[in-house]
């Protein structure tokens, strides 16, 4: 009986200290750890929800950029830390849905490892070229491609990115052959391209955008289904060269590492969404041609399993793959 009511005690006291935990968390810095270079989309959605953040939670919010393997190196240091919610992962479309059906092998495993947050923003991807190169749309970028096999150079933030994943889909529906030049991060391979030495990236939007609105770089189409409303005049792949059901979007969201307490966990997604509903918070997103997120745990969840089932089909279709 005594044993009985001590273990009913500790029950007791455990479960109290979850919410205690929550209501004094964060008693200490934030670290979110962007997986790819500074200068990216990963980074611009971090950064600017961060500074939200550090506001709300009167502590610092610390972005670090750990960079490499098509974002799988920051991914692992957050799956490897301490589940307390204080290191969290912007992880992406590909750290969470595409790497899995892309690399023989992981050193992270992306479901049992981590807690998903919430989803903090999706964007299309947008089909940029160097204004150098002689076509105009899409249906011109086809056939140039074709009359050139193998002379065009495509490049993608990293092996594995949907930028890159978005790419060998194009290369797959429409018969054309690119090469492919992996970079560490959009900012790299953005340079590149303006400089010439690459043709052609399906870069996130947010990233490229200031390039083409300063023609830097030309756009000829999104990836996503409908237009965006920050680039007017731009049409949709799938109706510049009629490619039906043509549709590669990125998105980004918060991860914390397995074991952290959910009460800790409702409590980062309660404040991101708060954060995305800042006026100021949320047109900044909107004119980058995002769209602001803030769902649950549960919803984004059950958000990642049908991008992971869809993305697997891409991949098994482009018979891309990663040793």
């Amino acid at each position: 009986m005594i044993l009985q009511r001590l273990v009913l005690a500790a029950a007791c006291l455990l479960a109290a200290a979850v919410p205690a935990h929550s209501q004094t968390w964060p008693a200490k810095p934030v670290r979110i750890v962007v997986p790819f270079p500074p200068g990216g989309t990963t980074d611009i959605v971090a950064r600017s929800l961060g500074a939200e953040l550090q506001k709300m939670w009167q502590q610092p919010v610390v972005i670090e950029n750990k960079p490499g393997a098509g974002g799988n190196i920051g991914a692992d240091a957050v799956a490897k830390s301490a589940g307390d919610g204080y290191t969290l992962l912007m992880g992406t479309v590909g750290t969470h849905a595409i790497n899995q059906s892309l690399y023989a092998k992981l050193p992270y495993d992306p479901v049992k490892d981590f807690v998903p947050v919430t989803l903090c923003a999706a964007v299309p991807n947008v089909m940029v070229i160097n204004p150098k190169l002689p076509v105009n749309s899409v249906a011109e970028f086809i056939q140039y491609a074709k009359a050139n096999p193998g002379k065009l150079n495509m490049a993608s933030s990293g092996n594995g990115t949907s930028i890159h994943l978005t790419g060998e889909l194009f290369k797959t529906v429409t018969g054309t052959y690119m090469v492919h030049f992996p970079y560490r991060g959009s900012s790299p391979a953005l340079t590149d391209l303006i400089a010439g030495n690459m043709n052609v990236m399906f870069d996130n939007l947010p990233s490229a955008l200031p390039h083409i609105k300063s023609g830097r770089l030309k756009a000829l189409a999104v990836t996503s289904s409908v237009p965006s409303a920050a680039l007017p005049g731009v049409p949709t792949i799938e109706a510049a060269a009629n490619l039906k059901g043509f549709d590669a979007s990125s998105w980004f969201g918060l991860f914390a590492p397995a074991g952290t307490p959910r009460a800790v966990v409702d409590k980062i997604q309660g404040d991101v969404a708060k954060a995305l509903a800042v006026p100021e918070v949320h047109e900044r997103f909107v004119s980058q041609g995002a769209q602001p997120g803030g769902n649950t745990p549960d919803q984004f969840a059950a958000f990642i399993k049908g991008e992971t089932d869809k993305w697997a089909h891409v991949v098994k279709a482009s018979n891309a793959k990663i040793d």
